[in-house]
């Protein structure tokens, strides 16, 4: 049986409106015994910044993550006024319940206390991401030689990852009979669709199925092209001369032709920064033009993690005006470039339309490494070892380090297979379970100091969107996952 023990620790904010003003709003956090130092820290430096006072609540339980709804409304009194409860991220149960009980509003902080910063910037500020004005053409390379379920597949993909149209690529020199059909089949799944070809049969098939838009149009092919009743994709007849651009966007012009305007951005090593140069001129020569930019040139053709590529690519083409991409997942290491720019554009839309950095905003494209790592430092360890009284393995990576706590001893070093060994040596003989698990826990913790990554035990490491949550062991055992 838990005996009953309840500390509350007032802080106020020391950045407290006047007394003229309105009164600051109150908070009551929750803990457990083992974070009680910690949260206390926490709270107290927050309320350096924050607008609010506060109150630390430590309950008699050692460890807040086992902390449940039904266990605090027999556990927790209250006796002020608070605006909010702060419960521990782990904290299980149906909050709606304390909530009615004590008549306070309960909600669940970030699972681990040190994001606590991080967690009231997003609730009192959260950024709109929604709003977005580049549109993603996702092209399906070599159509012809892919069966119409795996073209469907890829469309799917791509329009599920956030594309608006979906591009059907053809085979250069070869004539594709069936592009008409497999250009209705996809909009019959409620699919846009543009055709990406230079070949008239298969152009003039692709828009009578109902393909809104070709790709591309020049002086080789502008006599037929222009009588489309498609929007037409312009490009220059020679990529570093814009000559020829104006040539086509005259008669375009004057035929009452839709059209945008591509000047080619080149890998690269093969005239890049050049390229870029021509979007700004050509911008500046037809400020009113609609743009577009074909970036697949950079993510599948330079071999590096494509994010990033996707956010600089994004913000410029934002502050260009340039709205509409042509990206695709081939390669491997753009193989999920179509989400990326997804997430990249509404990013860059809210940082210049709200004129704010894109940072601490949202951290879906912050793959490879995380946003911070927080520490808790050597002396807040060594204490958390010293108060152990039972023989579940706490584990931490911080420092270079992975340290392994449990009441028999605290364990820490850079070699996962030594530390093992260690623990064995000193614990005893583990079963299957706990083996698996430690092996498991030790093989994220090095992950995570390899790579600068936060390790938080019975979590998920973070891949940005595409981080797969995963169920603790404790879960997993309870069966509430």
């Amino acid at each position: 049986m838990v005996r009953r023990v309840q500390v509350c620790l007032t802080l106020h904010s020391r950045s407290a409106l006047p007394m003229t003003s309105s009164p600051c709003p109150r908070i009551l956090f929750v803990t457990g015994r083992l974070a009680e130092p910690l949260v206390r820290r926490v709270v107290e430096e927050l309320c350096e910044s924050a607008k609010f006072d506060a109150d630390v609540c430590v309950l008699g339980i050692s460890v807040a993550a086992l902390m449940h709804a039904d266990w605090l409304q027999r556990k927790l009194t209250i006796d002020r006024s608070y605006d909010r409860v702060v419960l521990p991220g782990w904290c299980q149960g149906d909050l709606e319940s304390l909530s009615t009980h004590f008549g306070v509003p309960f909600e669940r902080g970030p699972k681990d206390i040190r994001d606590l910063p991080a967690h009231f910037r997003q609730i009192n500020k959260p950024a709109e991401l929604s709003r977005y004005d580049i549109e993603i053409l996702a092209e399906i390379n070599h159509a012809p030689r892919l069966s119409e379920p795996e073209i469907l597949r890829i469309a799917r993909h791509y329009a599920d990852s956030g594309a608006d149209v979906i591009d059907v690529g053809t085979v250069p020199g070869e004539s594709w009979a069936r592009v008409g059909e497999l250009t209705r089949r996809l909009i019959d799944e409620g699919i846009r669709v543009s055709i990406d070809s230079f070949d008239r049969t298969e152009v003039e098939a692709a828009v009578s199925a109902g393909a809104e838009l070709v790709l591309s149009c020049n002086s080789s092919n502008i006599d037929w092209a222009q009588q489309l009743d498609a929007e037409l994709v312009v490009i220059p007849d020679d990529p570093h001369d814009l000559s020829s651009l104006e040539e086509s966007i005259d008669r375009l012009t004057a035929a009452g032709s839709r059209f945008r305007v591509d000047p080619i951005i080149e890998p690269i090593g093969f005239g890049f920064a050049a390229s870029l140069a021509r979007y700004f001129e050509t911008r500046r020569r037809w400020p009113e033009v609609p743009m577009m930019m074909g970036i697949g040139n950079l993510t599948e053709l330079t071999e590096v993690d494509t994010a990033g590529m996707n956010m600089l690519l994004a913000g410029i083409c934002q502050e260009l005006r340039i709205t509409g991409i042509l990206t695709t997942e081939v390669i491997n290491w753009a193989r999920s470039a179509v989400k990326e720019f997804d997430v990249a554009r509404r990013l860059a839309y809210h940082a210049i339309t709200s004129r704010t950095l894109p940072k601490h905003v949202d951290s879906s494209l912050v793959m490879l490494r995380d946003p911070r790592v927080n520490e808790y430092g050597e002396q807040t360890l060594q204490s958390m070892a010293d108060s152990l009284s039972d023989p579940n393995f706490r584990i931490f990576a911080e420092r270079g380090e992975v340290h392994i706590m449990n009441r028999d001893g605290y364990w820490k070093g850079t070699d996962a297979f030594e530390l093992f060994d260690r623990v064995v040596t000193d614990s005893g003989a583990l079963d299957s379970a706990h083996t698996f698990y430690l092996g498991y826990e030790l093989c994220k913790a090095v992950t995570a100091l390899t790579l600068g990554k936060q390790y938080n035990q019975d979590q998920a490491l973070q891949w940005g969107f595409l981080t797969i949550p995963e169920g603790s062991a404790h879960e997993r055992r309870r069966g509430t996952r």
